[in-house]
């Protein structure tokens, strides 16, 4: 092994023996390999890659994929069953929430107890001690029992005393996802402090696309088992998005055309439509700060008065980013008996990249939703030909903006190269 790599797995399998009944695996020893009571479930299968000194690697892939096998077998917690792989240096995870942990201990017992299995000594954990106990601001809990703590301070005393134990790999399978934005903030940044020195090595899992590039240089992509791409951060996670958005559209396949069967009621929307702001056939993606045309076609049984119409696009968790509204025009909008195409051109998506659902709904005079549908079409955002994602700023939605900079007793000029 060269000697700035710090992690090499070759050919790495692991794999179980799946039994439908506890009895079954009594029968499997006792019939000494004559006969099969059980089935194998592969759950990682001929993986190889090296992780250099200084490397920041994050893990990506769907629930399943074999990415927190991986990570247990890197932190030598599990034996691979074919293959090999080898880590040099101190390891400290962060994995399953508690982990480690003595649900009887208190806190300040499970910082010791943890530093201990590590080889601290107790001198070393006291010096250690008071810093942990400050990032983690669980105040009197730490001398209260860690069965008695919420999950998110479960994670603020794992996270504190993993990232104050020094060492060469830091491993974190998704377990931020737990804290409070405030939290996740205050932890990225100490990653940050921490990865400065360039002989430290962080793996991370996330199902959070955006952050996964901004913290890793480097991804690994993850399915069934296999290691489908390993390369550049944006390059991985801008392939794997795409066969997330392809996913969907087969989920959601015919998307663009798909009729909405409703009972019989006062309005129906028949089809809704993306397309480009010209018309023309539907689309699934368009670039960043494109325009957009929707089409509703609706069929209205009895005459609607002052009637709002809402087009919004959410996020996956059903976050609405930007809405349209009807409410804003000066005139109200009637509806007599009869089918009707409504169009809503967006002149400019200001949405970053990702992907994004449509929310369309009709709401009565009295502010009744009489029709609503959410996720039946998705919509990805593409990022400008060229564009680094990584310097793109954090968010859901790219506002204009304009830097200058002021020296002393000179008058504040814009920067040559400033956004507006």
């Amino acid at each position: 092994m060269s000697s700035d790599v710090v992690i090499s797995a070759r050919n790495l399998t692991k794999s179980y023996r799946l039994f439908n009944h506890p009895g079954d695996r009594v029968k499997q020893f006792l019939s000494l390999g004559l006969r099969q009571y059980h089935r194998k479930f592969i759950a990682l299968q001929d993986v190889s890659f090296d992780i250099r000194r200084g490397e920041t690697i994050g893990i990506i892939g769907r629930n399943g994929s074999g990415k927190s096998t991986l990570l247990q077998l890197v932190c030598g917690i599990l034996k691979p069953t074919a293959g090999s792989i080898s880590a040099s240096g101190r390891v400290s995870a962060l994995l399953e929430l508690g982990a480690g942990f003595n649900p009887e201990f208190t806190g300040r017992e499970n910082v010791y107890f943890q530093g201990a299995l590590m080889g601290f000594s107790k001198a070393e954990i006291d010096s250690r001690f008071d810093c942990i106990k400050s990032f983690a601001d669980i105040d009197t809990f730490m001398d209260q029992p860690v069965r008695t703590y919420s999950s998110g301070m479960y994670v603020r005393l794992a996270f504190a005393n993993m990232i104050h134990a020094d060492s060469d790999i830091l491993v974190i399978d998704e377990a931020l996802a737990v804290g409070d934005e405030a939290f996740q903030r205050k932890c990225l940044d100490k990653l940050t402090d921490h990865l400065a020195d360039q002989s430290k090595i962080l793996i991370f899992v996330s199902h959070n696309i955006r952050q996964i590039e901004r913290i890793c240089s480097r991804t690994l992509w993850l399915s069934g088992g296999r290691l489908v791409q390993d390369g550049e951060a944006t390059e991985v996670c801008n392939a794997y998005q795409d066969f997330i958005h392809g996913q969907i559209m087969d989920t959601y396949s015919p998307p663009h055309d798909r009729k909405v069967t409703v009972v019989p009621r006062e309005l129906e929307v028949t089809r809704i439509t993306l397309c480009h702001d010209g018309g023309g056939d539907p689309i699934d993606e368009v670039a960043m700060h494109d325009s957009v045309m929707v089409v509703i076609d609706l069929v209205s049984s009895v005459s609607l008065d002052a009637l709002e119409i809402v087009v919004a696009l959410h996020t996956a968790d059903a976050i609405p980013v930007i809405a349209a509204t009807t409410a804003m025009l000066k005139t109200q909008t009637d509806l007599s008996p009869g089918q009707y195409c409504i169009k809503c051109r967006i002149s400019n998506l200001p949405l970053l990249p990702g992907i994004y659902y449509l929310h369309v709904s009709v709401l009565d005079r009295f502010r009744r939703n009489i029709w609503s549908n959410h996720r039946k079409l998705a919509l990805r955002i593409l990022p400008p030909l060229g564009a680094n994602v990584l310097r793109m700023p954090p968010g859901l939605v790219d506002v204009p903006y304009e830097w200058s900079f002021t020296h002393q007793d000179a008058k504040a000029s814009p920067l040559p190269d400033s956004v507006a």
